[in-house]
């Protein structure tokens, strides 16, 4: 069994920021950005064809730093994550396949699911832990709090259109134990290489969050 479970991930680190890297030479400087400003958990989707090697350098450069790897959707994948290091993985829908996989190599895996049947099918897997993406597209906040007495023993990493003003309103929600979140790493503030104000930006999030 994985040292750690998706739950021990999710609670340790709640606001998870999800990134995807196109140029290699900024995978290890926005992963410290990430880490000095005071999250210890970064999320590399692999919608890039740098993902793999970021990871990697990443783990190398940054070895505080929990990665997990995104956008996962095959069981090759989940082989070459393992490779590259990965802490977990996480995928936008629920495949058997992955699920498999992960199990087999002690990766704990958090799977994506909105819908009733999606969820139900999921916990009827074990899975209670789950992805809610995209998650202002399908409803949000009134969306999650109209599942939390149907399904109270799910809780959601809800990812996807979550903005730095709408922490506080998805964690107050019972269903909620952390966020996926791209607004850490804004495209352009990564582009001009702005570290410090990434810095500066998940300083201020944990701020608001915690007070």
């Amino acid at each position: 069994m994985a040292e750690l479970q998706i739950q021990d991930i999710l609670k340790a680190s709640p606001l998870i920021p999800v990134c995807a890297i196109d140029d290699l030479a900024d995978a290890v400087p926005l992963a410290r950005a990430l880490h000095k400003g005071g999250i210890d958990n970064i999320e590399v989707t692999l919608r890039t064809g740098s993902a793999q090697d970021a990871i990697k350098a990443i783990k190398d450069s940054v070895p505080e730093m929990l990665i997990g790897a995104g956008t996962v959707l095959t069981a090759e994948q989940v082989y070459e994550c393992g490779r590259s290091g990965v802490s977990y993985i996480v995928s936008p829908g629920y495949s058997e396949e992955v699920h498999r996989v992960c199990e087999d190599h002690d990766l704990p895996y958090l799977p994506g699911a909105v819908t009733p049947t999606e969820i139900q099918a999921a916990r009827a897997r074990g899975l209670t832990y789950l992805k809610f993406f995209p998650a202002a597209a399908f409803g949000g906040v009134k969306t999650l709090r109209a599942l939390a007495p149907v399904f109270p023993d799910i809780k959601f990493c809800a990812t996807g259109g979550i903005g730095l003003k709408d922490i506080n309103d998805y964690m107050a929600l019972a269903n909620v134990i952390a966020l996926g979140m791209s607004a850490f790493s804004a495209a352009e503030l990564v582009t001009e290489k702005d570290w410090d104000a990434i810095e500066e930006r998940v300083r201020q999030a944990l701020l608001t969050y915690n007070g």
